[in-house]
């Protein structure tokens, strides 16, 4: 590309160049035979007329007859320079009658132009005429009256060598500055380039060995503040949260591990001593821990089912319907559950699935720290959202605890058992299939002391 701009911008200084030049020469020429056609205009002889340099600048006179009046040596003898006309145009124009025909000496295309003059009317002629000693020049053609009304024509040129000398310097100038030129602009480039380049080497270079498992290393950031700068702030900033979301996934099968372990283990004691001792068997515990197990089975399998990005299905359903058919099939609770909800219908999006089982662990996590109650109320938020509460009358949740207690295999209460305080996947289920829905879950306090912990939902405009 630099090449071909150079080549481009190359060949337009040789043509402005060279029309300079050439427009130069024709401007001395005009100057020359305006001076010699002042002379003539003014009743200078033809014989006794200054004549500039032949060699620079040569002249010649001619009358209508195209008979040479006065020119230098080599061209007094020579035809005129071009036959331009006897008398001046009504128009300007040169009279086609009287030009020149079979002359070898000018048969290049002129043009030329018309003003008047105090004392004589001149018509510029521009042509080139090939000098007797090999050289080109620029013509000029003037049309000048003598005092006794004779009219004369003054052809003078201009040589066009040093056009000539001047645009061949240049050329070839250009033919041995432009190879190097090019040259010190590829190795620029590839100088530069590569220096731009080098820390992006680096930070895959470093890819490369954090790839082979030590996710706790960076790449390398650049102090300026490029475009390869923040590149490796991204980079460093996805490292981080890839190596955040390992540890938690490590940490995630580690901690399932353990929750499973222990219904696994209680099963395994329980059919040994069953097939060593028949009448020892209980069927009632071996029931609750493959209900457990199979609780805490089914909630790993949704969690996963969300870190792994599943959308929930979108339906339109009514909350307030939901909260009292889930209410319905509930058995066995601890406690009574209050309910107040709205008589018209409190329409939102989402999976009815996995919002009955955000209602679900809810209540279940009321029902385990309530005192003497339980309530459940659905009703409007602000913005068009909809807000579902689940109150309890227990001890409730201390502020510092309040963010901590939505983390997967957590409990607040360490010296709770197992089977009385869950597995700790209750709430971390319920705000991940909050988020997934679009909404937030927020714990405070209830009015009559105890827990509220309110989800809010995206609402939907009511069914015409």
């Amino acid at each position: 590309m630099v090449a071909l701009a150079l080549v481009a911008a190359g060949v337009g200084v040789l043509a402005v160049l060279q029309r300079n030049l050439v427009d130069s020469a024709g401007l001395q020429a005009e100057v020359a035979a305006r001076e010699v056609a002042t002379q003539v205009a003014v009743g200078t002889p033809v014989d006794h007329l200054d004549l500039p340099d032949e060699d620079d600048r040569p002249v010649q006179v001619v009358d209508a007859d195209r008979k040479v009046l006065s020119a230098d040596d080599d061209l007094h003898h020579a035809p005129p320079m071009a036959d331009f006309a006897r008398a001046p145009h009504p128009e300007g124009k040169p009279d086609d009658d009287h030009r020149d025909r079979g002359d070898d000496d000018d048969d290049a295309p002129a043009r030329g132009s018309v003003a008047d003059h105090a004392g004589f009317r001149t018509v510029t002629l521009w042509l080139h005429h090939d000098h007797p000693a090999g050289q080109d020049f620029r013509v000029a053609g003037l049309l000048a009256t003598t005092p006794e009304g004779r009219t004369v024509t003054v052809y003078a040129g201009s040589s066009l060598d040093t056009e000539r000398q001047a645009v061949g310097g240049v050329r070839d100038a250009m033919l041995l500055g432009l190879p190097a030129l090019l040259l010190v602009v590829a190795l620029v480039t590839w100088l530069v380039t590569r220096r731009a380049l080098r820390p992006v080497e680096g930070i895959r270079a470093e890819l490369a060995e954090i790839m082979g498992g030590d996710l706790s290393r960076r790449v390398p950031q650049p102090a300026s503040r490029d475009e390869v700068a923040r590149l490796a702030r991204t980079t460093n900033a996805t490292l981080a949260a890839l190596e955040t979301s390992v540890e938690r996934q490590r940490q995630f099968v580690a901690d399932a591990s353990h929750e499973l372990r222990s219904p696994i283990a209680s099963l395994r004691t329980q059919l040994e001593v069953a097939r060593a001792h028949p009448e020892l068997l209980e069927l009632d515990g071996l029931i609750e821990d493959t209900v457990r197990l199979e609780r805490v089975a089914s909630d790993l399998l949704l969690l996963a089912r969300l870190d792994a990005g599943e959308r929930p299905r979108a339906e339109r359903l009514d909350l307030a319907e939901l909260v009292r058919d889930e209410l319905a099939h509930r058995i066995g609770d601890r406690l009574p559950t209050a309910v107040s909800l709205p008589d018209a219908a409190v329409p939102v999006e989402g999976s009815r699935t996995q919002l009955a089982r955000v209602l679900g662990n809810l209540l279940d996590n009321a029902q385990r720290h309530a005192g003497s109650t339980v309530r459940v109320a659905v009703r409007p938020g602000a913005a068009g959202t909809v807000a579902l509460d689940v109150t309890d009358d227990g001890p409730g949740v201390p502020p510092d605890d309040r963010a901590r207690i939505f983390t997967r295999f957590i409990r607040l209460d360490d010296a709770r058992t197992r089977d009385e305080g869950g597995a700790g996947l209750g709430l971390a289920i319920v705000r991940d299939v909050v988020q997934r829905h679009g909404g937030h879950i927020e714990v405070g306090d209830a009015e009559r002391g105890g827990a509220r912990f309110t989800v809010t939902l995206p609402g939907m405009p009511p069914t015409p």
